[in-house]
């Protein structure tokens, strides 16, 4: 069976969160996103989007003025980058470690050979891989 009647042109992965100003700090001043755009005042609602690495594909990050509680699942739930530079993955991570973000074991030991897990303010963890992807 073959689908080729799908054509998405930009997938965005969007979650809430208590920690708003934090998770903003993270994604952007830790692992090095660039902002796509944000809003404010939309029915309770504020939120930014992160480029990873371009519009096509994005992060959202959303806090309701009511509370957005958002448990973090388990710790094998990732969001994993693929970055082939070793340099790159080691600046990343000491600037998470100068913002208190420091590598966490992964659950799955296929992450640690080539990756770095690191979790967000939410307790969300991300990889960075260093390979070229899939």
């Amino acid at each position: 069976m073959h689908f080729s009647d799908f054509s998405a042109v930009q997938v965005r992965i969007a979650r809430p969160t208590d920690r708003f100003d934090e998770i903003v700090a993270f994604y952007e001043k830790g692992l090095g996103l660039k902002k796509l755009g944000g809003f404010s005042g939309h029915q309770g609602y504020h939120g930014v989007m992160f480029g990873l690495p371009n519009v096509q594909y994005h992060l959202e990050f959303t806090s309701h003025i009511g509370g957005s509680p958002c448990p973090a699942p388990t710790k094998d739930n990732l969001l994993v980058f693929y970055i082939p530079d070793q340099k790159e993955i080691k600046s990343i991570l000491k600037r998470l470690a100068d913002m208190g973000h420091h590598e966490v074991p992964p659950e799955n030991p296929y992450w640690k050979d080539k990756g770095a897990t690191v979790e967000d303010p939410d307790g969300w963890r991300i990889v960075l891989m260093n390979t070229e992807g899939i």
